[in-house]
């Protein structure tokens, strides 16, 4: 449960994190170099490492404390939190709300950060003066967005499922939970594979050689 959860709040750092250096590149670019610097970069990234380990320690503690006296089988093919904790023989409440403040107080503040960075940067790309670099600058963060859309949402889907879908069938649930798992490692090489000149050059040339 730690590393699962670990890892997902480490990873929605690394987004924010992404979506700030767009915002330099895009809307301050001949200060980029100078205000990401090294010694930047690697504060930013112990911060969302220790981000990331420090908040999912409630999950562990809170769950650990928790009678289990009717069964060990978790419903679920991995230990999402809510999946576990249910199993307990006593109160729940703490362990909900403390799931509730993680994803609307530190999820969602990570989503409302990119979504300024990139309004921010939407307004940036409409300001240039030719169609060519509009787009030529938007394809820089397309990937981006793509890779956010693919994480943000099936997680949210199963988060809303695990507590308010109280007559949702256990295989719905399973599924759900499975699809924020798969699906962002999934489609990760796909969508930055596909924005990458050369690799899509590349396929091209295979689908023509394999045309009949």
């Amino acid at each position: 449960m730690y590393f699962i959860h670990g890892f997902f709040m480490t990873e929605s750092g690394i987004f924010v994190a992404m979506a700030f250096d767009r915002y330099i590149a895009i809307c301050n670019p001949l200060r980029h170099a100078t205000i990401l610097t090294n010694r930047l970069v690697a504060m930013i990234s112990l911060a969302v490492l220790l981000r990331g380990c420090i908040i999912v320690l409630p999950y562990i503690l809170l769950a650990s404390q928790r009678p289990y006296c009717r069964t060990n089988f978790v419903p679920n093919t991995h230990c999402e939190h809510m999946a576990v904790v249910k199993l307990a023989c006593a109160d729940i409440r703490v362990s909900s709300y403390y799931a509730l403040f993680v994803v609307f107080g530190v999820t969602g503040l990570d989503v409302v950060f990119i979504t300024v960075s990139y309004t921010r940067i939407l307004r940036a790309i409409l300001r240039l003066p030719t169609k060519a670099a509009r787009l030529k600058t938007f394809g820089t963060c397309g990937s981006h967005l793509c890779a956010i859309l693919a994480f943000y949402i099936p997680r949210l889907f199963s988060f809303l499922t695990h507590q308010f879908g109280q007559n949702v069938p256990l295989h719905v649930h399973v599924l759900i939970s499975n699809m924020y798992l798969v699906v962002p490692p999934l489609l990760n090489p796909i969508i930055y594979g596909v924005s990458t000149k050369q690799i899509r050059s590349h396929l091209f040339r295979l689908f023509i050689k394999d045309m009949p």
